[in-house]
């Protein structure tokens, strides 16, 4: 388990490290000047290269990303160009409600998809199981920009149930959290049918009905339990999907949190907000992804052993 344990971990050091150069290198390919964006178009080629000089763009890229990922190993992800506050701080106090949101739209989605993926297992190639199928395949192919604003429509313009945009009751986190989970749900939906249909067909759960055993006592205690196994690793990169998808949701919804600090940062150029903020994503989704599957060596020992299913 020791060594199963070590094995990820260092990955996950590994993956980092390749996210943290993969973004450096795109942030650099986009069009603009930060420099030339603070001091304004009339702003003369000297007053621009002293900007430049300040902000340390005029230094070599290998530069510039040794002083980041240094900063970044010591918790210093840098100062934004456009706030001139540090970049972790402003990341810390916007991310209470992008982790809400993201933590809602995975526990809905997994409530949701493991109960109709479980109704479609058990009534397969029946209505219940097609209906079921239907709604899973919509859910999955609708962007999450489409149904928010369909949704909005619907309960704030329409019916006036629940408040459109901002953040400043309970009530404000229904429809991002809906809207989040709503192709997460389809998918688990149909990972968790799929699951099902398998245990339900081996040995020891035609012995448990062959025993007398209850129908629903067959499918909780029996298939359900063992059927979870595969369908921990989708909750897991869901999540990890779902924290990524706050961007189109809190632009949507106009909620204050770390994915609309990155599109707000893409839009001035904010070099150091986009490195730190997208890192920060990138960690957490790393970090949730690696505690998923050595969850998974938990719970079915195989993995541990380099058994090919893992």
């Amino acid at each position: 388990m020791l060594r199963y344990v070590s094995r990820r971990i260092l990955e996950m050091f590994l993956a980092l490290l390749g996210t943290s150069m993969l973004v450096f290198v795109m942030i650099h390919m986009i069009p603009g000047d930060p420099a030339l964006l603070l001091t304004g178009l009339e702003a003369g080629p000297e007053v621009v290269e002293q900007m430049r000089r300040e902000l340390g763009l005029d230094q070599p890229l290998y530069k510039q990303y040794w002083r980041f990922l240094v900063g970044a190993l010591h918790g210093d992800f840098g100062t934004s160009i456009r706030m001139g506050v540090p970049v972790l701080e402003e990341i810390l106090e916007r991310l209470p409600y992008t982790l809400a949101i993201a933590v809602g739209g995975t526990i809905l989605a997994t409530l949701f998809g493991v109960t109709t993926g479980v109704i479609a297992a058990v009534y397969h190639n029946r209505f219940w199981d097609g209906l079921v199928m239907v709604i899973a395949l919509l859910a999955a192919s609708t962007p999450s920009y489409w149904l928010g604003l369909m949704l909005m429509l619907l309960f704030s313009l329409w019916l006036g149930w629940l408040p459109s945009i901002g953040i400043r009751t309970p009530m404000h986190y229904v429809l991002p959290i809906v809207t989040l989970a709503g192709q997460s749900a389809g998918i688990i939906s149909r990972m968790t049918r799929s699951a099902m249909l398998d245990v339900l067909g081996q040995d020891y759960v035609r012995a448990a009905r062959a025993r007398g055993e209850r129908e629903r006592v067959v499918v909780v205690r029996h298939a359900l339990k063992n059927a979870l196994i595969p369908v921990l690793s989708i909750v897991g990169l869901r999540f990890g999907n779902l924290l990524a998808g706050t961007v189109l949701v809190e632009s949507v919804f106009a909620i204050p949190g770390v994915g609309r600090l990155l599109v707000d940062a893409v839009l001035w150029r904010d070099y150091p907000m986009i490195q730190g903020t997208m890192l920060f994503v990138a960690a957490v989704f790393v970090v949730v992804n690696t505690a998923t599957d050595l969850l998974y060596g938990v719970v079915d020992p195989r993995i541990r052993v380099g058994n090919p299913i893992g």
